[in-house]
């Protein structure tokens, strides 16, 4: 407002100079007292704190719950309004934290199980690794090769008796030389027997370890894996969709309570318990009073292009026209707006030295300092 004044004031003395000159009347041009340098920008804006917000519900319902008022500082996260039907809500975000609490839990348990049975594993892989080590395998050879070497033998005597004692097959049983030869017959089988259980024997005195070595280098490298993938998670997907679970609760029960979006002031609370509300209520006002900034309205595209993130700004608040304000430009808006035909952009200023009696929303007319080259 105050630049389309300027702005005529310019525009009136030029007209009176154009005319003074038609007429060949010496004339004075008188200086508007309020004129500004081709060089300055001045744009008006508003005084907001650094962080603000008006805050409401994303469910219709009754307000059963105000905790707050005006005036009360909070913090980020503090519930300030609350609705009646937030309880089953919050009951089924307890129950969903609760079920992911569970899981991580049990997470944790299950990967230290599966490092302990890693550990484990080690320890008999390396006694069956010894006991392995520790074996004559030459010796363990020869030995089978022998005892292999006696079994072929008593194969051969095994088949002599066999033909031995057939000779006497249609002999009664009762004849002296038949029994000689089934006694002879069974006592060849009888050695047989033993030789290949002899050898047997020396065989799994190497087979034996060998395969219980097997067998532990498999279990090992099975914890391992084990104990390796538990570092993403054996649950990982019960994990994700618990978690899911959790956030889903929370969005709902956010539905149902409004909380401090971060640390501040209430500026304003705008209903009362029993209140019927809609998502177009606004319920309360959060802002953060810690610093002033002002937001300009009206810097247009030709105007933009002067200014400069850390440029000086002089504020004068409409409220208060016998003070001035120091300020920096603190960041220029990369989208614009259009505006009856113009094209602006909003130029953020931080205010060095507030004056205690500015308030939220009070006009300021700002004009940029020219920057020295």
């Amino acid at each position: 407002m105050k630049k389309r004044i300027l702005y005529m004031i310019v525009v009136l003395t030029i007209l009176s100079l154009v005319i003074t000159a038609c007429g060949n009347q010496p004339a004075t041009t008188p200086t508007p007292a309020n004129a500004v340098s081709s060089n300055e920008v001045v744009a008006e804006g508003r005084v907001k704190p650094i962080h603000g917000a008006n805050l409401s519900f994303q469910a219709r319902g009754i307000v059963e719950g105000v905790l707050v008022k005006e005036g009360d500082a909070v913090k980020q996260g503090d519930v300030l309004v609350r609705l009646t039907n937030v309880g089953g809500a919050e009951a089924q975000v307890v129950i969903a934290q609760d079920a992911y609490d569970t899981l991580l839990r049990n997470e944790s348990g299950d990967r230290a199980n599966y490092w302990k049975a890693y550990m484990d594993a080690q320890v008999v892989r390396a006694k069956a690794e010894k006991k392995w080590d520790d074996l004559n395998l030459d010796n363990i050879k020869d030995d089978i090769e022998s005892r292999k070497a006696t079994v072929g033998d008593r194969q051969k005597a095994v088949k002599d008796a066999q033909e031995e004692f057939d000779k006497y097959k249609n002999v009664d049983e009762q004849n002296s030389d038949y029994k000689s030869a089934k006694d002879k017959l069974k006592n060849a089988q009888d050695d047989l027997n033993q030789a290949n259980r002899d050898l047997e024997e020396n065989i799994r005195k190497r087979d034996d370890v060998r395969a219980a070595y097997d067998t532990a280098l498999a279990a090992e490298a099975e914890a391992k894996h084990q104990y390796e993938i538990s570092q993403d998670g054996p649950n990982a997907d019960k994990l994700s969709l618990a978690k899911a679970n959790l956030e889903a609760a929370k969005d709902t029960l956010s539905n149902y309570v409004i909380t401090a979006p971060f640390d501040g002031v209430v500026a304003d609370v705008n209903v009362k318990v029993g209140e019927q509300v809609t998502t177009e209520t606004r319920v309360v006002s959060v802002a953060d009073f810690s610093q002033w900034i002002v937001e300009t309205t009206d810097v247009t595209e030709l105007e933009v292009v002067k200014l400069s993130v850390g440029q000086p700004v002089k504020l004068v608040p409409d409220a208060l026209p016998d003070v001035t304000l120091n300020g920096t430009i603190s960041e220029i808006g990369q989208a614009y707006t259009q505006q009856g035909g113009d094209i602006l952009y909003t130029v953020r200023i931080a205010i060095k030295d507030p004056d205690p009696r500015l308030k939220w929303g009070m006009t300021v007319e700002s004009t940029f300092q020219k920057v020295a080259q």
